[in-house]
């Protein structure tokens, strides 16, 4: 008898130990860090992406089931530029989340006055770092925030636009699953952030064989003649024009004149063969996606990463009649931005209203960091969350790379301004678009029919929203610290 009653003591002490450890366990798997893999392509317009634009032939299959398992933002923005590198200014933002006009001086604005000292080390890789991650970073080299990419405790940085899988976007991702492989062998326990870059699809867009194939594009390298037509490439956007309306201000500009296959021309048969490029890289850096995606997967960490995709800022391609960056129109102002990670629900969508300065302060909301004093940005966690739907009432925009003050936009919920300072004063225009019924911004000469789908500026219907637009952007010029005053502006 007294053998029963020990063996079942026994027993009850043993589960009841046994019961402890595998609580232990799980409060320990529930209390584990979040991963992060932070996505960002060079050059690359919402409106590429299925997602965005549902006659896109661009096939995606990585990023449209990031977007399926996730949540996608429809109003993400670069904030804007005070130079032609569109992307320098861009990326300090991403890494300091700071707004355009409160950069240090390497974002190319050498006035600049309102900047902290010693930023870098308030930015992703420095503050991740001192929190126990272990950070890695794969990216283009240059046009670039150095000083802060540096704070990378592995960094593999290098330019690679070439079509080959040493030369383009498959060297980025060698980067990264090197990195998962090197972490597996050494039984690495402390939580990652990759900040996970491509030099595609930036031109010069030399896409590999099969996929140029693929989208019936040619890497032509012939000014005095035009790629061959092929009924794979992609069709005009909606809102393509052979020319903009009046010159965009920035003298010899390199993104409108000078990229290699395209140069000044506008016809369709360029921007078609160009568009083939650009989805042909687009598909590639997907693919690229993928081989990172199921690695995690295979280490178990997919679950427990926070995934974020998008690009530094947008692109024309022919939209409006220009080529590049240099331009405030949705096309490009915009980006895409998806996000996944754990316990966001699948299949949303948000109007969001964010800036990519924001990245920083969400991905510290998220890690349980302490968001750095030096950070204008906002966390947008709560959209994550599914507590709001937009962070902002209004969004202001800026291109002051070519000749000042430049130009100038504001958005507040459908309607959006746009207005142009340049040549010395020679041009100053106005523009008012309802995004709700005019979302691909037609002009006058895009010839469509609907009464609001053109520019409303000159429209007397609508001079009382335009007082209100000017005013509100006279206002976000002032909150941002914006060093200009356009023509008809009076503080």
């Amino acid at each position: 008898m007294k053998r029963i009653i020990l063996t079942s003591l026994l027993c009850i002490v043993y589960l009841s130990s046994n019961a402890q450890e595998k609580k232990i366990l799980n409060e320990t798997v529930n209390k584990k860090r979040p991963n992060f893999l932070f996505i960002l392509v060079d050059d690359q317009s919402p409106f590429d992406l299925k997602t965005y634009d549902a006659k896109s032939i661009l096939e995606t299959p990585n990023i449209d089931k990031l977007a399926k398992e996730g949540i996608v933002f429809d109003s993400a923005r670069n904030m804007g530029a005070m130079n032609g590198a569109v992307c320098t200014p861009s990326r300090h933002m991403i890494m300091s989340g700071r707004t355009v006009w409160n950069l240090p001086r390497s974002a190319g604005y050498n006035k600049n006055i309102n900047c902290p000292d010693s930023l870098q080390l308030q930015t992703i890789g420095a503050v991740f770092n001192r929190d126990g991650y272990k950070t890695m970073r794969t990216c283009k080299k240059g046009n670039s925030y150095a000083a802060a990419n540096n704070q990378f405790s592995v960094i593999h940085d290098a330019v690679k636009r070439g079509g080959t899988e040493e030369t383009g976007s498959a060297w980025h991702s060698k980067q990264v699953l090197n990195y998962l492989e090197n972490r597996e062998e050494s039984k690495e326990v402390n939580p990652f952030f990759i900040y996970f870059g491509f030099s595609h699809p930036h031109d010069e867009r030399n896409g590999t064989p099969e996929l140029l194939a693929k989208y019936g594009a040619t890497n032509h390298t012939d000014p005095s003649s035009l790629p061959p037509k092929n009924s794979k490439q992609p069709e005009l956007q909606d809102n393509y024009l052979s020319a903009h309306p009046f010159f965009h201000g920035h003298k010899n500009l390199r993104d409108e004149e000078r990229v290699i296959g395209v140069w000044k021309n506008r016809d369709e048969q360029t921007v078609r063969n160009e568009l083939g490029r650009e989805y042909a890289c687009d598909e590639n850096i997907d693919i690229q996606i993928g081989k990172v995606l199921k690695k995690l997967e295979e280490m178990n960490e997919l679950d427990n990463t926070y995934i974020i995709y998008t690009s530094d800022h947008g692109i024309a391609i022919g939209r409006h009649g220009l080529m590049g960056k240099q331009n405030l129109y949705e096309h490009t102002s915009r980006v895409p931005f998806i996000v996944k990670g754990p316990k966001i629900k699948a299949g949303q969508r948000v109007k969001g209203n964010v800036y990519l300065l924001d990245i920083l302060p969400t991905v510290c909301d998220l890690a349980g960091i302490d968001i750095p004093k030096t950070v204008q940005g906002v966390s947008f966690k709560p959209l994550l969350e599914g507590k709001r739907s937009i962070m902002r009432d209004v969004m202001y925009g800026v291109y002051c790379g070519g000749s000042k003050p430049g130009m100038r936009s504001v958005v507040k919920g459908d309607w959006k301004l746009i207005k142009y300072d340049l040549m010395e004063g020679t041009i100053r225009k106005t523009q008012l678009f309802n995004l709700a019924k005019n979302p691909n911004e037609y002009l006058q000469e895009h010839k469509k029919t609907g009464e609001m789908e053109t520019n409303l500026a000159n429209n007397p219907i609508y001079a009382e929203k335009l007082a209100e637009m000017e005013k509100l952007l006279l206002e976000q010029m002032i909150e941002n610290n914006d060093p200009y005053r356009l023509w008809d502006q009076v503080d």
